[in-house]
């Protein structure tokens, strides 16, 4: 292991993400690197898991994928599967929930990391009212005793561009639905709640969690829409777990605090432009940077849960 979090048998569950290596499934969105170069460079930080990245980077079929990841040493922690939910019918999204779900779990998934959007093309759309909360709520459930019975337990995962963004947005989502959160300090923080705030209130609901850290005048920006997100990730949004303004420090205390022993995904979202970086550089040096940090601050009690 070249560089780890030793304490705490927290390296057993810290798992990296392919968008730290600028894996995104957003057209345009920079160059996106070889699994085979991504895959290496987690191994060789000692990550243990990944998860999934856009469909397509990783091999459709679910026992490919695993046999792949198999190759490097990692295990599958989920994937990010955007849902449409609010509407009326949800004889669509069922289907592909069904789908996304099936591969995952051959691919020995344990989480199904949902985004509420407006459709499948991410088209802005007007914020949720108390009715079309408790609908889209009514749905989630129904999807995630779907994808339930294929072991995976669903999260839902507050995100810029979707219906779970602000502030606003967050506090109805909470009152109107009974599914655990993909707890994601950067697009909370970047949404207008407090990361620290959050897990005080909402420890119980939280399911999974990504670590980010985030300038907070650049997430001011991009929420003001001085800025989209990929110039505000451009511009060097996220940041290195420690150098950013999430108080990351806090937040990694009160999970312990919370029993929180689950996975740990570290998701720094880089946008890569101009020529493929060379191997060990690149995103591997901030994601190195990340860990180091986690290294001093791991939970002292062993809560490691693989379930």
């Amino acid at each position: 292991m070249e560089a780890g979090v030793h304490a705490g048998g927290v390296e057993a569950r810290l798992a990296a993400a392919p968008i730290s290596w600028g894996v995104c499934e957003v057209p345009g969105w920079g160059l996106q690197l070889a699994p085979d170069r991504v895959l290496a460079e987690m191994a060789q930080l000692g990550l243990a898991a990944t998860e999934l990245g856009p469909q397509g980077w990783l091999p459709l079929d679910g026992a490919s994928a695993r046999r792949e990841l198999d190759r490097y040493g990692l295990r599958l922690v989920g994937g990010f599967v955007p849902l449409v939910v609010h509407e009326a019918d949800l004889g669509a999204t069922r289907d592909a929930a069904v789908r996304a779900a099936a591969q995952l779990a051959a691919a020995g998934a344990e989480v199904f990391v949902a985004a509420l959007v407006a459709d499948l093309e991410w088209s802005a759309s007007a914020p949720l009212d108390d009715d079309g909360w408790r609908r889209a709520g009514a749905h989630l459930r129904e999807v995630a005793d779907l994808v339930g019975a294929e072991g995976l337990e669903l999260v839902l995962h507050p995100h810029v561009g979707t219906l779970a963004e602000t502030a606003a947005d967050v506090e109805r989502a909470l009152a109107h639905t009974d599914v655990q959160w993909c707890y994601d300090t950067g697009h909370l923080l970047i949404g207008g709640v407090d990361p620290v705030d959050f897990v005080r209130a909402h420890g119980a609901r939280i399911g999974h969690v990504h670590l980010k850290d985030v300038d907070a005048r650049l997430a001011r920006e991009l929420r003001g829409g001085a800025l989209t997100l990929l110039q505000a990730t451009r511009a060097g949004l996220f940041r290195p777990l420690g150098e950013g303004d999430a108080r990351i420090d806090d937040v990694v205390r009160l999970l312990d605090e919370s029993g929180y022993g689950r996975w740990l995904v570290l998701e720094q979202d880089i946008a890569i432009t101009g020529s493929e970086p060379a191997v060990g550089a690149g995103p591997a040096i901030d994601v190195r940077k990340s860990i180091e940090f986690l290294s001093t601050r791991a939970p002292t009690r062993e809560r490691v849960s693989n379930r």
